[in-house]
């Protein structure tokens, strides 16, 4: 609904704009660019998403080997502890905490097929022992905040549609995206620990959460001693050498449960491609919309007031550009990838901006969407303060992502 009203006031405004343009201004060449603007991104997005396939396919095909070799139970094992911690109002040993786990750690892996699901049936597992039923709970609440904080460890879209927009190297936003997320997700655990009075000093959640932290703030500190071309090739290196131990753990995982990993490589390559077709209308509909916004001019001029004002309080306006991915992120996800993509097409893959827009990306999750699709399979009318944290997540995660882009490319 949200993306409908969205979609709906980008031609709204461009046409105001373009006829204020043309009244005032006598632009008569205003509306037939507005057209070509349509037709233009229209066949970029279908071009866009055909390019998709192939890497596409690669990716969600090493993802199926990982599942079916059970990495997603070992990371579900692994975070167990933290959990019983953070849900201290959910009965020991509820099944929800299975469901919660799969989908936290299908999330952390980019398994958005997969993650769903699991999500919406642990909400219904909590709803069964929920008082209120029109109101969400106090684990309903940080188990959707979670979620929409969006803490993943491969942000596989991203570097899927990097590699598309023509970067030299995709993986490079890998380190960056991971810092950025591991702050939007504390800050969201920490707001809602605030408020339901869940203790943070407990020696479990000090190991997890605390050694975490450290380990993050080790990196950072150790970054800011280097100088860019140096941070940029340990970043790539690093990055990309995760990347392949983490398919060489998904095929040893596979083969040590004896699964057959040349057909779930298939299995999952087919979902690949499929998603890959699935998403055609979505995308082409999308930048046709952000298309004609930005031809008629009122990107431009939203953007120039941004970057008039960051500029008075004295900031470098370079991020100004990838800006409006993170202002839509919250709202819309397609939204924000359409964002992100016109970000790589009007300013380079490789540029701050194309950069940037990816870590935005990949640093949150769309908390509306979120809000509205986990709450409303359960009925859940009152969300208490499950917007607000999940917000200041957001905004957490946007901040960390200037500063994190500005370390690695600024």
């Amino acid at each position: 609904m949200v993306l409908n009203y969205i979609w709906i006031a980008f031609f709204l405004i461009a046409f105001v704009v373009a006829l204020v343009r043309l009244i005032f201004f006598q632009d008569y060449e205003i509306f037939p660019q507005l057209v070509s603007a349509a037709f233009d991104n229209a066949a970029a997005g279908f071009k866009f998403s055909l390019g998709l396939t192939g890497v596409l396919t690669l990716w969600m095909g090493f993802m199926k080997t990982g599942e079916n070799g059970g990495v997603v139970n070992l990371m579900s094992k692994a975070i167990s502890p933290l959990f019983t911690r953070l849900f201290p109002d959910l009965p020991k040993n509820h099944p929800a905490y299975g469901s919660m786990m799969m989908n936290i750690a299908a999330n952390m892996l980019g398994l958005d097929n997969a993650a769903t699901p699991m999500g919406l049936k642990a909400m219904k597992e909590m709803q069964e022992v929920n008082p209120h039923k029109d109101t969400a709970s106090n684990a309903q609440i940080m188990f959707l905040v979670l979620n929409a904080s969006g803490l993943t460890i491969i942000p596989i879209s991203v570097m899927v549609f990097r590699a598309q927009a023509g970067a030299v190297n995709p993986a490079d936003i890998f380190i960056p995206i991971l810092l950025a997320t591991f702050f939007s997700t504390l800050a969201g655990i920490i707001a809602v620990s605030i408020k339901q009075k869940i203790n943070l000093l407990d020696p479990v959640v000090l190991i997890y959460l605390g050694g975490t932290t450290i380990l993050i703030f080790c990196i950072i500190f150790g970054m800011s001693f280097l100088e860019k071309d140096q941070i940029e090739t340990i970043s790539l290196l690093g990055a990309n050498l995760i990347l392949f131990l983490i398919i060489i753990l998904f095929i040893i995982k596979a083969v040590t449960k004896k699964v057959n990993v040349y057909e779930s490589f298939i299995e999952g390559a087919k979902e690949g491609f499929s998603t890959a077709v699935k998403i055609i209308p979505y995308l082409v509909a999308i930048l046709v919309g952000i298309g004609v916004f930005r031809a008629s001019g009122a990107m431009d001029y939203l953007i120039d007031g941004i970057r008039i004002f960051t500029a008075w309080l004295g900031f470098d306006t370079r991020f100004v550009d990838a800006l409006p991915t993170a202002l839509m992120k919250p709202l819309s996800g397609s939204g924000a990838r359409g964002m992100m993509i016109d970000a790589m097409q009007t300013y380079g893959a490789d540029s701050f901006a194309g950069r940037l827009s990816s870590i935005f990306q990949g640093a949150t999750d769309t908390t509306f969407y979120i809000i509205a699709v986990y709450f409303g399979s359960v009925g859940i009318r009152k969300t208490r303060y499950a917007v607000s944290c999940s917000l200041i997540a957001d905004l957490v995660g946007i901040i960390a992502a200037i500063w994190i882009g500005y370390l690695f490319f600024g």
